[in-house]
């Protein structure tokens, strides 16, 4: 990934794309076809589906939401929540996605990293982190699972190169306490996991501005990702490439 991408991300819930502030207060967003078909328009180079209460209602990703949104980009399109299993993963890619995000299920069982490697090939296996800040660990950032709801004591720097080691091709990172805030994203975040791991970063969590972006992803991110400020219209897709341009960050198709 030479370029730095745009990824705005469709957090669904009950068919319906949402937002809400550190993974709560979740507010209605849109209809994540007519959303997709938008940021196609805005010239988006990545897409992202997260089934975010997948996990915690025990249940699979909605197919045919992934199917319809599938269905309108010409994008890859990174779809998780509720993915436990090699088979869940495959009818996922059956349904459209060029990737899967796992998170939950691959923490508590890391040898579906493996699996889902050997199945289907690096570059389609996504490793998402929630995070939050932590005095208990060594990197002082501590993985959360189920949603960001369950501490599990671990270090994410840890988890994030055992992740590579077991053959994954993204670390997807979300900081707890930046999500939605609109503050930024964790910049020592992303810089720590830049100097543990060599496989792309997807920054998540926190952008309000343009210069959020920039900071991101003169940080190192790989792929920048958006929900709530590319969801209300604070920030047109096109508009953040010209931006992230004209201040020397190599945009794909800028």
């Amino acid at each position: 990934m030479s370029n730095v991408k745009i990824m705005p991300c469709l957090d669904i819930k009950d068919g319906r794309v949402v937002k809400g502030v550190q993974f709560v207060d979740l507010q209605d967003a849109g209809d994540p076809v007519l959303a997709a078909q938008a940021y196609m328009a805005d010239g988006a180079d990545e897409l992202a589906f997260l089934d975010i209460t997948a996990t915690i209602e025990k249940r699979r990703t909605m197919l045919d939401a992934v199917r319809r949104v599938a269905a309108v980009v010409d994008v890859p399109l990174t779809v998780g929540g509720g993915i436990v299993s090699v088979a869940d993963a495959l009818a996922v890619l059956d349904a459209g996605a060029a990737r899967v995000s796992v998170s939950s299920a691959a923490f508590r069982r890391p040898e579906l990293i493996n699996e889902l490697v050997a199945e289907c090939g690096a570059e389609k296996v996504v490793v998402a982190i929630d995070v939050d800040r932590s005095a208990t660990t060594a990197s002082g950032y501590e993985v959360f699972i189920d949603g960001g709801t369950t501490a599990t004591g671990a270090d994410a720097l840890e988890w994030a190169k055992e992740a590579e080691r077991r053959g994954a091709g993204i670390i997807l990172p979300t900081s707890k306490t930046f999500d939605g805030a609109k503050k930024g994203f964790d910049i020592p975040l992303i810089e720590k996991l830049k100097a543990v791991v060599k496989i792309p970063i997807v920054a998540s969590g926190g952008a309000g501005t343009p210069e959020h972006f920039l900071e991101a992803a003169q940080a190192g991110a790989d792929i920048l990702l958006g929900a709530s400020v590319f969801h209300f219209g604070m920030i047109k897709v096109s508009e953040l490439k010209q931006y992230l341009t004209t201040h020397g960050i190599d945009v794909a198709d800028a």
